[in-house]
């Protein structure tokens, strides 16, 4: 499924991704907007354990992100809703 967002090397793809996510009314769709979010955030974080320099603040915004889509994920199925 397209976002209709471009992939982007640095951090603007991945905080789209999640706002997609956020802002997702349609629950058929958030499983597929979850798990694009999720692959984004992984691909973010490995490039920033590869490049060198100060790159914490973005480290633990990932962090933060990829716990808030477990956490969603975890609540639609908790209330019934496949995601």
């Amino acid at each position: 499924m397209s976002t209709g967002i471009s992939k982007s090397p640095d951090s603007k793809y991945w905080r789209q991704v999640y706002r997609a996510v956020l802002s997702e009314i349609d629950k058929s769709k958030l499983a597929q907007r979850i798990a694009e979010a999720e692959k984004a955030v992984v691909l973010r974080a490995r490039e920033l354990f590869q490049a060198a320099g100060d790159n914490g603040e973005e480290t633990e915004a990932l962090d933060d992100v990829m716990y808030a889509l477990h956490a969603l994920r975890s609540n639609y199925q908790v209330l019934g809703t496949p995601v």
